[in-house]
C-alpha cells in the first residue's frame, strides 16, 4: 500500500499484537495493513461509524476461519471499544460504539473485519439520519441493470425531496443510501424504504424483488430495505467485507456509474490513490445535503 506522509499521517496509542497476522490469506493483507488502510480512510469514514452502536463481524482467524456477529462485549475488550445502553432496553447487554481511530484501530486488533453501523447517532438514537437501500444482484444479472436500479432508486429519493449516495458494497451489489435530517421516528424511515422497495417491484417484477425469497432470486435484483428498522444495520462506507479480494465498501459519484466500476473494484491494497486526493471525496457533503423526510 502507497504511504501517507508522516505528518499528515494518523496514529493510534492502540498496541497491535502480532501485527504480522494476515486475515486474509489468498490476498495476504495483514492485521497492520488493515490499520494502515483505515488511517487513509477515518477523515471520511468518521462520521459514520462514530458515536453508532456497531455490529461487528470478528474473524479471529482471517477470513477462512471461524466468524461471527457480535453485538455486545467479549472477554478482554479494548477499552477503546465503548460500551452504551440501548434506552429502549436498558436491561439486556450493552451495546458498542467507538469514539475515535483508537476505536476503529481497536476493532482491527479483535479482528473486526466487517463494521455495521445503526443508520443513526446515540445523539438521536430514535432519529435516523439517513435511509439505505442495498441492491443485491442475482448470479445471472448483469451489473449494468444494477446500476440502472441505483439510478431509479436515487429518482424516488428526489421525488421525495431527498438527496442520495451510492457506494460499492464490496460484496454483489450497490448502496443507494439517502442523507436526513433526523427528525422522522424508524417506523417512518423503514416505511418509506418499503414502499420505494415495493413500488419497484410493482412497476417491474421481470425486474426487481422486494422480498427476501431465494428461490424468486434468479433473473432478480432483491431492493433490501430492510436495513431501516430500529437495531437493523448496513457495512459502513470504507469498512472491508471478509470475503476473498480485500474489497472495501467504497463511496463513489454518481458520475462513476459508468460500467468500469465494479462492486468490489476497491480493496485495501488499492484505495489509497483514491483516498490520498482530498479534491475526490464523493460523499464530502452527505450531512450537509440531508433534508427531512416529509411525512
Amino acid at each position: 500500500m502507497a504511504k501517507t506522509p508522516i505528518e499528515n499521517r494518523i496514529t493510534t496509542s492502540v498496541q497491535l499484537t502480532h501485527p504480522e497476522r494476515v486475515y486474509w490469506p489468498d490476498d495476504g493483507v495483514s492485521k497492520q495493513e488493515l490499520v494502515d488502510y483505515y488511517a487513509l480512510a477515518w477523515p471520511r469514514m468518521a462520521p459514520f461509524v462514530v458515536n453508532r452502536p456497531l455490529a461487528l463481524l470478528r474473524c479471529p482467524d482471517g477470513i477462512d476461519g471461524p466468524r461471527f456477529f457480535q453485538k455486545h462485549a467479549w472477554k478482554g475488550i479494548n477499552s477503546h471499544i465503548v460500551e452504551i445502553t440501548d434506552p429502549q432496553d436498558k436491561e439486556s447487554a450493552k451495546l458498542l460504539k467507538i469514539g475515535d481511530f483508537d476505536g476503529l484501530a481497536a476493532l482491527v486488533q479483535s479482528a473486526a473485519l466487517e463494521i455495521h453501523p445503526w443508520g443513526t447517532t446515540i445523539d438521536h438514537w430514535e432519529k435516523p439520519d439517513m435511509i439505505i437501500m442495498d441492491l443485491d444482484p442475482g448470479e445471472d444479472i448483469n451489473w449494468n441493470e444494477v446500476i440502472a436500479a441505483a439510478k431509479e432508486i436515487r429518482e424516488r429519493f428526489v421525488a421525495l425531496g431527498l438527496a442520495s449516495f451510492v457506494k460499492t458494497s464490496g460484496g454483489k451489489g450497490l448502496h443507494v443510501v439517502a442523507s436526513l435530517k433526523p427528525a422522522a421516528a424508524w417506523p417512518q424511515v423503514k416505511d418509506t424504504a418499503e414502499a420505494i422497495a415495493h413500488s419497484m417491484s410493482a412497476d417491474h417484477p421481470d425486474r426487481y424483488l422486494s422480498v427476501a425469497s431465494k428461490a424468486k432470486r434468479a433473473g432478480h435484483i432483491f431492493i433490501d430495505y430492510l436495513r431501516n428498522g430500529r437495531g437493523n444495520t448496513a457495512v459502513a462506507p470504507y469498512s472491508t467485507r471478509a470475503r476473498p479480494g480485500a474489497a472495501v465498501s467504497m463511496p463513489i459519484a454518481w458520475e462513476e456509474l459508468n460500467g468500469k466500476i465494479g462492486p468490489a473494484s476497491f480493496t485495501v491494497r488499492n484505495a489509497a490513490e483514491r483516498l490520498g486526493n482530498s479534491s475526490t471525496d464523493p460523499w464530502a457533503d452527505f450531512f450537509e445535503a440531508a433534508s427531512e423526510l416529509k411525512s
